[in-house]
Order: C-alpha cells, then sequence, then structure tokens
C-alpha cells in the first residue's frame, strides 16, 4: 500500500469504519521509501504575493504525484496563483502563515465542464481543482483566498460559469482539514459526482450573494464535521441537478452526515437542501449543530413540480437554533428555484417526499418553529416527526399534505397563535390543531412535444 493513501486511510477512519473507503488491492510490495514531501520554493516559487506562483506550485504537485505520492509543503508567504490542478495520491499542506491568494486573472482559471445551477456548461475550474482524481487533499494550518473580482454570476463581461475556490469533479477519497477559507460572491466548495468526502474542522468566509460554504452536488458518502460556516448564501447545500439533465442522469447525493458544526448565514439558509434534487437526495443527518444566524431558515428543504426524483431520510437532531429572520425549519416542495426550460413532465416531475425527522431541538427567540405548507397534494410527504423542542418561538407549526406526521413533546413560549395548524394532515399528536388553508397548486408540467435526449 502506498503512503499517501494509508496516511488518507489513517485521517479518515470514520469513512473507514462505514465502509466507504476502499481497500487497497493486492499487488507486490514495492521497495520501502521514505514518505514523499516536495517543497514548492524548491520549484521556484516565490511567496511575495506579487509574482504569480501557479507554474511552480502546478510542478511540486505534478512531480509529487508522478514519484507515487505525498506531500506538496507551502512554507510561510503570500502564494498568487490561477487554478491549481490537485492529483491523485497527492497532499497539500499548508503551513502557518501560508496564504494562497487567486489572481484576478479570468484567463488564469481554465475552461472545463463544470455543473452551475444544476446543469453541465463550459465554465472556469476552480482556483484549486480536480478532475478524475483519487485520494488526495488539502490540510492546513493555512489559508486560501479567492480573488474578490472572480466573485458573481456570469455577465457580458466574463459569460462563463466564474471559479469558484475548492472544486474536485468526478473524484473520490477527498480529505479537507484544517485551514481557512475566504471568498466573496462565488462558492467556496462545490464537490460535483464524488464519493468519499471528508471535509472537517474548516473555517469558512463569505460575503455578498451566491457565496455559498459547501455545495454538495450528486456527491456519495459525505461527512462535514467540526466546521465554522458564515456565508452570504447556504452554509451547506445538498443538490444532485435539475431538469431532464439532472433526471436523466440520475445522480442522487446521498449519505451525507453534517455534525458538530457552527453556521450563520445572511442572505438564505443555514443548510439549503435543494432546490437543484433531479438526481435524488437521500440519507442525511444533522447531528449536534449550532444555528446562530440566517436571513430565512435555520434548515430548507426545497424543490418543484418539474423536478422529479425524491427527497427521503432526512433526519436531524441536537440541534441549537437562534438569530433566524424566518425561522427553523421551511419545507417548499412546489415552486423553489428556478424552472427547468426542460422540466420533468407530469405526475414524474412531482418530487416524493419521505421520511423527514427532527427531535432535540433548543429554538431561541425564534420566529416560527415549522413553515411546511407548500407541499404538493398529489405527493403528500409520507413520514414527518419533530419532537422534543425547547425554547421560545412566536409562531408554531403549520403542514399541509402530510401522511404519518407526529408532533410531540414541543414546549416553547411565547407563541402568539396556536402551536399547529394542519390542513390534510394525518397522524399522531395532531389533537386541538387549527384548520388552515392549503396551499396554491402550480398547473401541471406538460409533456415536450419531442422526447428529451442528453445532448
Amino acid at each position: 500500500m502506498r503512503i499517501p493513501r494509508r496516511r488518507f486511510l489513517q485521517a479518515s477512519s470514520s469513512l473507514a469504519a462505514l465502509g466507504c473507503a476502499r481497500a487497497a488491492e493486492p499487488a507486490p510490495s514495492p521497495p520501502r521509501r521514505e514518505s514523499l514531501s516536495l517543497n514548492v520554493r524548491d520549484y521556484g516559487a516565490k511567496g511575495d504575493g506579487t509574482a504569480k506562483d501557479t507554474a511552480a506550485i502546478q510542478q511540486a504537485i505534478d512531480r509529487c504525484s508522478a514519484f507515487g505520492g505525498g506531500d506538496v509543503v507551502i512554507p510561510a508567504g503570500q502564494y498568487l496563483t490561477g487554478a491549481i490542478a490537485l492529483r491523485s495520491d497527492t497532499f497539500l499542506r499548508l503551513d502557518k502563515d501560508a496564504e494562497i491568494a487567486g489572481t484576478p486573472d479570468f484567463e488564469d482559471y481554465p475552461v472545463t465542464q463544470v455543473r452551475w445551477e444544476g446543469k453541465w456548461i463550459p465554465g472556469r475550474a476552480g482556483l484549486f481543482f480536480a478532475i478524475g482524481a483519487s485520494h488526495f487533499g488539502i490540510s492546513g494550518p493555512g489559508k486560501i483566498t479567492g480573488n474578490p473580482a472572480l466573485g458573481g454570476r456570469p455577465n457580458a463581461q466574463n459569460p462563463l460559469r466564474h471559479p469558484a475556490l475548492i472544486e474536485p469533479i468526478g473524484c473520490e477519497d477527498i480529505l479537507l482539514e484544517g485551514f481557512s477559507t475566504s471568498y466573496r460572491l462565488m462558492w467556496s466548495i462545490h464537490a460535483a459526482n464524488c464519493r468519499n468526502i471528508v471535509i472537517r474542522d474548516l473555517t469558512i468566509r463569505s460575503t455578498g450573494g451566491n457565496g455559498d460554504g459547501i455545495d454538495i452536488d450528486s456527491c456519495r458518502h459525505v461527512r462535514i464535521d467540526h466546521c465554522d460556516i458564515a456565508t452570504g448564501d447556504d452554509c451547506i447545500s445538498v443538490k444532485s441537478g435539475r431538469g431532464m439533465e439532472g433526471y436523466t442522469l440520475a445522480q442522487a447525493s446521498e449519505d451525507v452526515l453534517i455534525t458538530r458544526c457552527t453556521m450563520a448565514d445572511s442572505i438564505f439558509a443555514c443548510i439549503g437542501i435543494g432546490s437543484e434534487t433531479s438526481g435524488g437526495i437521500r440519507g442525511v443527518r444533522i447531528e449536534g449543530c449550532k444555528f446562530t444566524g440566517a436571513r430565512t431558515f435555520a434548515i430548507y428543504i426545497k424543490t418543484r413540480a418539474g423536478r422529479g426524483a425524491f427527497i427521503e431520510d432526512i433526519r436531524a437532531q441536537d440541534l441549537d437554533v437562534s438569530g433566524t429572520a424566518g425561522g427553523f425549519l421551511s419545507l417548499n416542495l412546489l415552486a423553489s428555484g428556478i424552472r427547468d426550460p426542460e422540466p420533468v413532465p407530469g405526475m414524474d416531475g412531482i418530487p416524493a417526499a419521505r421520511d423527514f425527522h427532527f427531535s432535540d431541538v433548543r429554538v431561541k427567540d425564534c420566529p416560527v418553529l415549522v413553515d411546511g405548507v407548500r407541499i404538493h397534494p398529489d405527493k403528500p410527504l409520507d413520514g414527518f416527526s419533530l419532537r422534543n423542542v425547547t425554547g421560545t418561538c412566536a409562531k408554531g407549526i403549520s403542514l399541509a399534505n402530510v401522511q404519518n406526521a407526529e408532533i410531540g413533546d414541543i414546549r416553547v413560549t411565547g407563541l402568539s397563535g396556536p402551536l399547529l395548524g394542519i390542513h390534510n394532515v394525518g397522524g399522531r399528536g395532531l389533537d386541538g390543531a387549527a384548520a388552515i388553508d392549503g396551499p396554491k397548486v402550480p398547473d401541471p408540467v406538460p409533456a415536450p412535444a419531442e422526447p428529451y435526449h442528453l445532448r
């Protein structure tokens, strides 16, 4: 077994325990060698914040991978770079007082296929990107900073999708650990079509719209632990593609565990599930997290007719919620997000929703406990529970079109209306609920004139 692979498996033992890390294949034992460590200064990197160090850092990474893998060391200094490609079996180590800062020049970020709003399109590669790599990562305690000139949405001057900060695509066995990031108006970490990801002990900061912290996009077996995230947009977003393209590819996001994170958002939600859900989302666990601010809700589960597929097996427990302008939990399964030009038609296009469970939640000055009215009556949410909630809250729980609900042990004070309002809801713990109006249902998505095909 090569040394970098052993290092990854040791660092990500939680994945190995769950059977997520790949076992090494039997092979003749190579000659034993010392763990390889290459210093970017030896390849010409200046670290003076002025000279572009892209070529020197890339050379060190490429040679490390070619030699069988190991560490690439970034010593103290400020390294100005364009996009850097990460390679298999190679770990970038940022020493204390080492900062990698992106250049402001779009031409320093190559064009490749990237995902943007649930579609695969040509776009700029991330400051750190990888395509089809395995057993690699970045560790701290240094810092990675995106250039503010690169943020924002595509525009007339720069029509391609702008660079993310860290973006693995089609990769596996990824470790991101112990460093901090800063960016503006664009995603900090975006993983697409990856599996076996460990993200832990990161400090992530972004400002402005579209500044997501961590985007999990059609990925499997993801662990996000002990991260401190304060962002302009969602702190953590879980999604899986949009419209017929995402529905046809059927690449779900599944087995995502978020633990011990502290999150604050200034534009949307702390954790957003959707609205790009056409590949399906299942098996999301949120445990032991603190939500200290949100422009809308701490947790926002969202999709719309025309997405298709499913959102299922969502569980959250042991949460502290404060500073939210909207409240604790919002469910909008009817009309959230952009309608795709090629939506999934008819009943197939109405996402199925099953098994949403929340327990052991402590709220402080929460405007709304649960806004769960926007659910399609033709495909009700099957299985919803909310148990053991304490704290202060202005408005309670509103639910519509839910089967097999269970509400129990809700002990909040400060309510200005009924604790529970329902429309077309069945289950337990509903005694004394007030009647409310159901949601306005959008028109059905018609079938296209021509059958869809990937192109």
